[in-house]
């Protein structure tokens, strides 16, 4: 996978890759070409007293120096913006995806992991990139450019390279071939770590609440020092590894000098020839160990794109279709026909044989016992998910051949968890409507019964909103999660259980807002209060998933059972309060 991503994302790039190359090369050759001239002002120079010599030389040296520096900085320069580039296009591309996953997706790779993959995962696959451009391109320059080049000085000694360079090959293929696992165990460790402060800072009202702050401390604190196992492990080989290196070309540089001393001893070498082999003997385990950088990159990267390949390679399950339907101009309508649901791997459905028809204009309540299938039934038609068997028709058209686009455009959903953005009321309240004018906000925010509260705050609709609402009550952010949908203005408005956290007279202020103001909106409520839902056009009841009644709430007083306990146990409490 992490071949497959880096062909994909640095293919575009060539003319960066291509400058990298080139400067890469320039430098090499340069650094290279420094020990031959080393060796002549030792032979020619310093052997023969020949000043002259050494001054012209030793400024050739110093301007091959010189372009060596500039094509190292430059080489860098065009490194960099080829790692930052894939960088940015990788996390693009994973956004895209991950807002594209229906809810069945992020179930199964979990929030924090999806976060992991997007932040720490991306990182370590563009500093490979960014140590490949700087070190493992010139790396088999220096390493095949120096055995011609030590060859070339003194074959008799190239033996000393048979030995040494494998060695050192073998000891870090060894050391690598550890690494891969410990890895892969950090980078889920890293998730488990994300999880838990995940849940900590969005139920940190529930910890204090409990007194858990310190069973949750140990928590983190085990989360941790997991993670710093799995480091440790993987920094223990990778320290390993580099005295290793030195350790072989220390015995390398002295097996050079052993030997050659017998050379120049029979005059076989001069001792400028014998300082260049050693030179360029080490420039080539230079190059192996720059490439141990990678070796010792490469596992964890290798780990981190099959992460990332997992997700750009998830389908999602819920996808557009390839040529949408034609559809009709809208009006409202919503048919169930011979609905089931099961979630993946469950053994029962979630729903099962639903058919009933919401007419436009109209309201349909959905009531029903906890885990009855509600939440459920209305995510089916935004297509949230996809129904198992049978068809959801909105306006008569099966939504799965809707461009999912269109389809949005249609619906107005108010979800169960009310949740609202950073920013300010109007920024959220835009969320519906980019173009909207101050006007129809106030208006929105009338019908939501949320324009007192505002009005009240300091800013006004300029007031700021934490992450998540946080800053407001669960019922202010019930109402601006609602004047929100209001401010889209779709012909379908999908209340989910959003009415729990108002008043009663609340409640009623705003059902009766919304049969004013949006009276040819149709309306489909999930609710647990018969107060909220008893003058709906119809209601429907659910209990295990399937439909046990169908009715006007006077209707299902007298003909569905079930719907007659939740009356009777709502009326007790009622009445024992």
């Amino acid at each position: 996978m992490l071949g497959k991503l880096l062909v994909r994302y640095l293919t575009p790039a060539w003319p960066l890759i291509a400058a990298v190359v080139v400067f890469q090369l320039a430098q090499s050759i340069a650094s290279l070409l420094l020990p031959t001239l080393n060796a002549d002002i030792i032979d020619e120079g310093v052997v023969t007293g020949d000043i002259p010599y050494i001054w012209s030389t030793g400024a050739v040296m110093l301007g091959i120096s010189l372009v060596q520096i500039v094509c190292a900085v430059v080489a860098v320069y065009f490194g960099s913006r080829l790692a930052m580039g894939m960088g940015r296009d990788l996390r693009a591309d994973l956004f895209s995806r991950v807002v594209a996953f229906s809810q069945r997706e992020v179930g199964r790779f979990g929030a924090p992991s999806l976060i992991t993959r997007n932040t720490n995962d991306v990182q370590q696959v563009q500093m490979l990139v960014q140590v490949s451009a700087t070190l493992m391109i010139s790396a088999p320059m220096l390493a095949i450019g120096g055995v011609v080049m030590a060859i070339s000085q003194d074959a008799g000694l190239s033996w000393l390279m048979a030995v040494s360079i494998p060695v050192l090959l073998v000891i870090v293929a060894l050391i690598v071939w550890r690494m891969v696992p410990a890895f892969t165990q950090m980078q889920q460790r890293i998730d488990r770590v994300n999880q838990i402060m995940r849940e900590q800072l969005t139920g940190i009202r529930v910890v204090r609440a409990f007194v858990r702050e310190r069973h949750e401390q140990r928590r983190f604190e085990l989360a941790s020092d997991d993670v710093t196992d799995s480091a440790l492990r993987a920094g223990n080989l990778m320290a390993l590894m580099f005295p290793a290196v030195m350790l072989v070309m220390n015995l390398s540089s002295v097996a050079v000098i052993w030997f050659g001393a017998f050379q120049v001893q029979d005059n076989g070498v001069q001792i400028g020839t014998l300082f260049a082999f050693l030179t360029y003997l080490m420039q080539i385990l230079m190059g192996v160990m720059m490439a141990t950088f990678m070796f010792v990159m490469i596992p964890r990267a290798a780990v981190c794109a099959d992460r990332i390949g997992e997700v750009l390679d998830a389908e999602p399950s819920v996808a557009a279709p390839s040529a949408p339907a034609s559809v009709p101009a809208p009006i409202g309508r919503i048919d169930f026909d011979a609905v089931d649901f099961a979630y993946p791997g469950a053994d029962d459905a979630v729903l099962r044989g639903l058919s009933f028809t919401v007419e436009p204009g109209t309201t349909t309540a959905v009531i029903g016992s906890t885990g009855s299938g509600k939440t459920t039934l209305v995510s089916l038609v935004p297509r949230l998910f996809d129904v198992t068997a049978g068809v959801v028709r909105v306006d008569g058209v099966d939504v799965r051949e809707y461009d999912p686009d269109e389809l949005w455009t249609r619906v107005g959903l108010v979800p169960q968890r009310a949740f609202l953005f950073s920013g300010t009321v109007a920024s959220n309240l835009r969320y519906g409507d980019d173009d909207a004018t101050d006007e129809q906000l106030w208006e929105a925010l009338e019908i939501a019964q949320a324009a007192d509260f505002v009005r009240a705050m300091p800013g006004g609709l300029d007031s700021p909103i934490a992450q998540g609402g946080t800053n407001v009550s669960g019922g202010q952010r019930q109402r601006l999660a609602i004047a929100r949908a209001v401010v889209k203005r779709p012909e379908i408005y999908i209340f989910d259980d959003s009415f729990s956290a108002l008043d009663l007279g609340t409640d009623a202020a705003l059902r009766r807002a919304l049969d004013t103001h949006l009276p040819e909106a149709t309306r489909l409520v999930v609710a647990q209060r018969v107060s909220t839902i008893r003058h709906a056009d119809q209601i429907v009841v659910l209990d295990h998933g399937r439909m046990v009644g169908l009715g006007s709430h006077d209707e299902l007083v007298e003909t569905c059972r079930t719907y007659r306990e939740i009356v009777e146990s709502q009326l007790t409490a009622e009445a024992a309060a």
